[in-house]
Parts: C-alpha cells; structure tokens; sequence
C-alpha cells in the first residue's frame, strides 16, 4: 500500500505542477475585479478565464496525468486510457443520465427540493471533480499496464497491444460508475445531514467542519460539506451572508464569516510554512527540484488561498501529515469562530480576499487572524520539518539518492547488454512482476527478495541499487534510464 500510494503521489506532481500559475492568474483578476468577475474588466476577465481553464478542469488534468504517471512505461496510450475513462464516468454519472437510470425526476430536484440527494450528489461529478480524475487515472494506468501487450485473435488484431486499453478502462470505469450510482448519493446525503448536525454546535461545530473539509480534499467530497455551510443547500450561505452585509442573521451562535474565518491561517502562512519546512529538509542535491515544487506552489496559497499543489504534493506520500494539517484546520476554524474573529471570501482564502475582506462591514476582529496565520506558520513549519525528519518521509526532493545518479552513459552504451545483466541479477523473467522507470532509476517489483543478486546487478553499468521495501529494487541508471528499460522490457 505504501508502495502505491507513494506512485500516485508522484503521478499526481504532474498535474499539480500546472496549478500554482492557474491559481495565480485567478487570482489576480478576482483581485482586478472583486465584485463581478470579469463582467467590468476585460483584463480582469481574461485572467479569470485562463485561470478558470485549469482549475475548473482539475478532474481532467487529474485523469491524464496519473494514468500517464502510473503506467509502465509513461505511454501517451496510458493517458488516452485515463481520458476515456473519466469521460466515461462523467456521462454516466451526470444527473440527466441518472435520472434516466434510477427513475427520479431531475426537474423536481432543481425547483429547490433539497432532500433530493441523489440529484444533488451527482451535479458533482463534472470536469472539476479531482477523486473521479484521480480514480479515472487509477483506472487508465491499470487497464494500460495490464493490458498493452495483450495479442488478441487475427480478426481482431487491430484492437491488439494498446490500442486495446482504452476499450479496457471504458469498459472497468463503467463497472466503477454502476458502483458509484447507488452508493454516491448514500455518501452525499450523510456527509450534508452530518453538516447539518454541526451547524446546531456553534464554534465547535465550525472547527469540526473545518477538519472534515480538509480531510475529504482527495475524494472531492467536502463539496458536500460546503453546500451546507457556505451556501443555500439548508439555509446558513455562510459565503453569500458575508458578502452582502446580511447583518440580520447574526445570532447568538452563528455570524456571518464563523465558516470561512479560520481558514486564512492555515491557506496564507500555515501551508506555505509547511512548503518552506519539506523545501528546507530536502537532499542537497535535490534542492532545485524541490524548490520549483515548492516556492511557486506556497506563492499561490498565500496569494490565491489555492492549496492543491502543496497538499497534493504530500497528501499520498505522507498521509500522517495529512491528518495533522486537518487537525491544525478545525482548530483555527473553531478558534476564529470562538473567539469572534470574522472574515470572508469570494474566491479562497488567500491574501487577495483578505485584503478586499478587511473593507466588508460584516469583518470583524479581522487582523488577528494574521496574529494568528504567524503562529501558525511556527507551528506548521516545526511540524512537518519533525515529521518529514523524524519519519524519514519521501517528500519531493527527499527521494532516495545514489552517488552518480546523474552520470551520464555514453552514446554507445550497450543497454541490452545492461538490461540482460540487470535481469540476472533480479533472478530472472519469471521473477520479475512489474517494471518501471523515473528520472533516473528502474522501479522493479520481484516475487523472491532472496533470489535477487545485487553482486551480478553492480556488474551492469549502474550508479547503485536502492531496496525500499519487500518485494522492491530500485537500480540507479541515470538520466538514460528509457533505454535500458526499452531494452529490459523486451527480455521480459
């Protein structure tokens, strides 16, 4: 389980790495232009759009990328597999769809009838939706790696090899979405009547809120919980009430602000604090690498209050920290809540909106929440610098690093010869259960730890061997790691 979620949380850099810049863009038109999104700002509204093209497309993006980053061999037929996939969950999942196919009656459901939660449920599986694009990926991989050498019949040679894994992910993403089509809605409607049962908690509800929207980030279902707290679904529109001064529902337990305050602390200085903590353990000679990961991506969480490319950078590489940060989350958004700290946001929590929240009359006691973002930046640095040390976690930049791993081989490198060796030394084909490569090194899954030879191994060209865990072997090639795993893959 380590093994893969360690895969997928490389995958997922990929996609991640197209955020911050979107993020960013954004935020700076919502900044240009805070009250009506572009409508009075040509400028304001390009950015907007160009942002909004990844962010509101992050189930996409999600789905060609980890298929591509989990497949064997980073074949552009994994991340067409991905594609397919997700495409197919999101037409079969849409409301229209099931509508048809459990019989209930989608214009019901949008005349304002909130209990209708199987129409309500899937109104958030669409483009943006980042557990179907990271599920949908999940599937492309594993329907390209199982399936792209498969040699089908004469009359059906054309579907043969990876031709035929696009036809296989559409036909396992249907499996997932029949699935998905009862249970969904089961999990949408006890999420919103859990938020409903908070909202009767004041402060301490908020806080739990605040850890439950964290923690739910993966699956994409903490869009259930803010239905309940920052919009209309049950009548609290915590977002909308802000916003517009709506100063006749303040109450004894509830004003408007108590649901977004707490989140300025964590999004402005605690998570970029945790970017700079993972950046500042990193391997010397992995800096660079973890800097480009990390500066840009603690910039737009500060800037725009878009926190993806930093959580998704550690949420699957080390989930213990995860946890953590959703812990510190419902503690600041039951402090802020508690102690009657106000603000609000239009787009995240992020600089921009704080900076335009300070101007609303509903804000109030708004500057201690940066009091409090300081603390918290201590906190979150300490933490995740321990964390990362003390658990020795592979966060981007603390992978696993040999001497001469960016030695280059010469242009007349014998890489069947390197490859054959290599397999020698791992005690065979039949040994051998899944191969793959990164930058630099083979990523090799074995059936038998103690038929490997790591001796006959070192006899290959190679910059050294790494053993991660049972059942894995890693050999460090350097940077022209694809030639020999062409050439390993054919042996096998």
């Amino acid at each position: 389980m380590k093994s893969s979620l360690q895969r997928l949380g490389r995958a997922l850099m990929q996609p991640v790495a197209v955020m911050p810049l979107a993020a960013l863009l954004l935020g700076l038109g919502y900044f240009i232009d805070p009250t009506d999104w572009g409508a009075n700002s040509v400028v304001a509204a390009f950015l907007i759009k160009a942002g909004g093209a990844v962010l509101d497309n992050l189930g996409i993006i999600f789905a060609v990328g980890v298929a591509f980053g989990m497949s064997k061999d980073s074949h552009g037929a994994a991340a067409l597999s991905g594609l397919v996939a997700f495409l197919t969950m999101i037409t079969l999942l849409s409301p229209g769809a099931v509508s048809q196919m459990r019989n209930f009656d989608p214009e019901w459901a949008e005349a304002g009838n909130v209990d209708n939660f199987i129409y309500q449920g899937f109104t958030k599986i669409n483009n943006g939706n980042a557990f179907i694009g990271i599920l949908s990926g999940i599937l492309g991989a594993t329907a390209y790696n199982k399936f792209h050498g498969v040699k089908l019949p004469d009359a059906l040679a054309f579907f043969s090899g990876r031709r035929l894994t696009p036809i296989m992910s559409s036909f396992m993403a249907m499996v997932a979405s029949l699935i998905l089509m009862f249970i969904w809605p089961a999990v949408y409607q006890g999420l919103v009547s859990f938020g409903q049962t908070l909202t009767g908690m004041g402060p301490v509800g908020a806080g739990i809120y605040g850890f439950f929207n964290r923690l739910l980030i993966p699956t994409g279902l903490h869009h259930a919980l803010n239905q309940v707290f920052w919009f209309d679904l049950v009548g609290i529109n915590d977002i909308n009430n802000f916003l517009k001064n709506a100063q006749d529902t303040i109450t004894a337990t509830y004003h408007p602000g108590m649901y977004q305050a707490g989140f300025f602390p964590v999004m402005m200085f605690g998570l970029p604090a945790a970017a700079i903590a993972m950046f500042s353990v990193a391997k010397p000679e992995r800096k660079s690498y973890a800097k480009s990961v990390f500066i840009a991506a603690a910039l737009a969480s500060f800037l725009t209050g878009v926190t993806e490319p930093i959580e998704f950078a550690f949420m699957f590489i080390a989930p213990q920290l995860y946890l953590v940060h959703a812990v510190l989350t419902g503690i600041s958004v039951f402090l802020a809540a508690q102690l009657g700290w106000y603000a609000g946001f239009g787009f995240s929590a992020g600089f921009v909106d704080m900076f335009l929240s300070a101007r609303n009359p509903m804000a109030e006691n708004w500057y201690m929440l940066i009091v409090l973002g300081l603390v918290y930046a201590v906190v979150y640095f300490l933490v995740f610098r321990f964390g990362v040390v003390k658990l020795n976690l592979k966060t981007p930049g603390r992978e696993d690093v040999v001497a001469g791993e960016n030695v280059e081989l010469s242009a007349d490198t014998n890489f069947t010869a390197m490859a054959k060796k290599i397999l020698e030394g791992l005690g065979g084909k039949d040994n051998v259960t899944g191969s793959t490569y990164c930058t630099t090194r083979l990523r090799l899954t074995v059936k038998d730890d103690n038929l490997v030879k790591e001796e006959v191994i070192r006899q290959a060209q190679i910059a050294g061997i790494v053993r991660p865990g049972k059942g894995n072997v890693q050999v460090v090639v350097g940077p022209q790691v694809q030639f020999v795993h062409d050439e390993f893959e054919k042996l096998l």
